[in-house]
């Protein structure tokens, strides 16, 4: 019988999607740290949504877009959140969504992992790479990851603050989220 083999042709040839996952807002965060004058200064973004497709045994159709609402940055203190949000930090007023896209996911061995993406961030797009870790349970996932940005790549922080003094350039950016599929 001739269609058997015809089936089995195409199925192999039918592409295999990731698992699409769903991101637990209460148990996730976004956030940024930076020198302010020698000491930490930490903030956060309250509001954001992710799409992402990830399985671990077909890394290479991997995908995610992250969605960043910019006046929900919080930093815990109401005169820097005005500033963070202002025309010489994020300026919301102009730039209201920042969005993270993948264009390559990589394994790199146990649970680590590396994203190279467009990061769209004050009206400039630049590529970043961001190393993270996975662990699954279940139909759950942690993933955890850091990378550092340079503000002013972004043309983020001018007049006073274009230097490193009183603000770092360098800004970390870390991620702790929890998934379902």
């Amino acid at each position: 019988m001739r269609i058997v083999p015809f089936a089995l042709a195409l199925l192999a040839a039918t592409p295999a999607y990731a698992a699409h996952w769903k991101v637990d807002p209460a148990k996730s965060h976004l956030g940024f740290s930076v020198p302010w004058q020698g000491q930490p200064f930490n903030g956060e973004f309250k509001s954001w949504s992710a799409d992402i497709d990830f399985d671990p045994a077909n890394v290479a159709q991997a995908k995610a877009t992250v969605s960043i609402n910019i006046a929900s940055v919080t930093s815990g203190d109401d005169e820097s959140d005005a500033n963070l949000k202002g025309a010489q930090g994020f300026d919301a007023d102009h730039f209201t969504t920042a969005k993270f896209v993948t264009t390559a996911i990589r394994a790199k061995g146990g649970n680590a992992y590396e994203a190279t993406a467009t990061l769209s961030l004050h009206g400039v797009s630049k590529t970043i790479t961001l190393p993270f870790q996975l662990q699954f349970s279940g139909n759950t996932v942690h993933m955890t990851g850091a990378t550092t940005v340079m503000r002013t790549d972004f043309g983020i922080g001018g007049g006073q603050f274009a230097s490193d003094n009183p603000v770092a350039r360098a800004v970390k950016v870390t991620v702790d989220l929890t998934a379902t599929k």
